[in-house]
């Protein structure tokens, strides 16, 4: 019996030929920094911004907009 990984016939799901690839500190923290400016930007949408520290002004749209995720996430905002 031929083992069949990925639809060809006599190859092993571990790869005999693969090695891990080397990244670069220089070229991953871009993404590194990329990655951590966004997740803080959404963190502050979803469960900061809201009345006297929105940097939207005096407007609760951004708060309705993100009521339902404040809850599911569990910030309070009643």
């Amino acid at each position: 019996m031929t083992s069949h990984a990925f639809g060809q016939p006599g190859a092993s799901s571990a790869g005999a030929g693969s090695r891990p690839v080397p990244l670069s500190v220089s070229g991953a923290l871009p993404w590194l920094l990329g990655a951590l400016v966004f997740g803080l930007a959404l963190y502050y949408l979803v469960g900061i911004d809201e009345g006297a520290t929105s940097v939207f002004g005096n407007t609760m749209a951004v708060h309705e907009l993100m009521h339902d995720a404040r809850h599911f996430l569990g910030f309070p905002c009643h």
